[in-house]
C-alpha cells in the first residue's frame, strides 16, 4: 500500500479494498461490524469512541474481511438480522480463534514491525516505560495497550 510513516492511513486501505467505511454512533458495548451485502464488504465503526479505538476497530473489521470473509457473506434481508463479528467477553479472554486472529491482523496493519524497527532501541524497549509507550503510539494513533500488546508479540 505504498505505506511510508506513522500513521498508516487505514482509512485509505480500507478504501482501495473497495470496502464501504461507515462511522455510526453504536451503543459503547459494540466497537464495529463487518458484512458483506449484494458482494459489497461494509464495515461500521462506533463513533463515539476514541479516534485511536476507531483505527484499531476499523483494521481488526478490515481483518475479518481479509481472514474470514465466509462468515460475513449471509445475504442480508431488510426484515432479517445480519451477523456481526465484535469484540465481546470471548474476545478479551483470548479464545476465540477468529478475534484473537483479527487482533494481530490489525496490530500489524498498525503497528508495522519495518515502522517499529527504526523506532526501537534494537536492544529493546521496556514496555513499562509509560512516556516512551505513550509516544510511540500517539505516532501510531493507537491507544497505548495496543501499542504494548503489538511490542510484546513482537519479541
Amino acid at each position: 500500500m505504498g505505506v511510508k510513516a506513522a500513521p498508516v492511513p487505514i482509512e485509505r486501505i480500507i478504501k482501495s479494498r473497495g470496502i464501504i467505511l461507515q462511522y455510526a454512533p453504536l451503543s459503547d458495548e459494540l466497537s464495529g461490524m463487518a458484512y458483506i451485502r449484494g458482494g459489497v464488504g461494509i464495515i461500521g465503526v462506533n463513533a463515539l469512541h476514541h479516534p485511536n479505538r476507531q483505527r484499531f476497530t476499523a483494521a481488526h473489521e478490515l481483518a475479518h474481511h481479509q481472514l474470514h470473509p465466509e462468515h460475513l457473506r449471509a445475504e442480508v434481508h431488510v426484515d432479517k438480522v445480519f451477523r456481526v463479528l465484535h469484540r465481546d467477553s470471548r474476545a478479551s479472554l483470548g479464545v476465540d480463534t477468529k478475534e484473537v486472529e483479527a487482533n494481530a491482523f490489525a496490530a500489524e496493519l498498525l503497528m508495522p514491525q519495518f515502522l517499529l524497527r527504526d523506532l526501537v532501541d534494537p536492544d529493546g524497549l521496556d514496555v513499562d516505560d509509560d512516556d516512551r509507550i505513550e509516544a510511540l503510539a500517539r505516532k501510531f494513533r493507537v491507544s497505548p495497550s495496543a501499542m504494548r500488546y503489538r511490542l510484546g508479540a513482537w519479541d
